[in-house]
């Protein structure tokens, strides 16, 4: 059913949740590295609002031929916590339906990274979170989830393309990132 597909990858998209994670975290750099080295500032590029035109691969990961469906619709993103944090307020519609969504990204020091994490306002259900961070103006995000009950690889990125344009593209991979197949595409332009 390409309703539930677009569900799961709109669930895993936008942001991949956030799951707790084990282990030492880094320690945290010096003050006078934090201010120059600190990634808490990321996204504030991306706050404001933005016109986005979406396409979405109806059945990712399946044998099926690719089924591009399209929406458009607003983004929008406002700061919280001082800019360590921030909400994205995601509405598109299109000729299969709408897609309402949040996404969670929180700044994480310790670690130096963000966590996205995805909740679809249609079930108000959680994805797993991915974490990453940017690098020469390239976000890159990962995680694990499940599509159709298999385990799957997730992977976010986020492409700057100047102060008022931007794209976002999740894939997925089922051979443990050895490959990866995009099923979700965003081009952001600021209103």
């Amino acid at each position: 059913m390409p309703q539930k597909r677009i569900l799961v990858v709109c669930m895993s998209l936008l942001a991949l949740t956030a799951s707790a994670v084990t282990g030492e975290a880094a320690p945290l750099p010096s003050t006078a590295q934090s201010v120059a080295a600190d990634g808490q500032h990321d996204f504030d590029w991306e706050i404001g609002t933005w016109r986005s035109q979406v396409r979405v691969l109806a059945n990712p990961l399946s044998e099926a031929p690719d089924e591009w469906l399209e929406f458009t619709g607003t983004t929008v993103v406002r700061p919280l916590m001082d800019r360590r944090a921030n909400v994205v307020e995601f509405d598109v519609k299109g000729p299969t339906g709408r897609i309402e969504a949040l996404n969670l990204r929180l700044y994480e020091p310790q670690a130096d990274r963000w966590s996205l994490t995805f909740v679809n306002m249609r079930d108000g259900l959680l994805a797993p979170a991915v974490y990453g961070g940017f690098s020469d103006g390239v976000g890159e995000f990962y995680g694990d989830d499940q599509l159709d009950g298999r385990p799957i690889k997730v992977r976010f990125r986020i492409v700057r393309q100047g102060p008022d344009k931007a794209r976002f593209e999740q894939a997925f991979s089922e051979d443990g990132g050895a490959t990866w197949e995009t099923n979700w595409i965003v081009v952001d332009r600021r209103i």
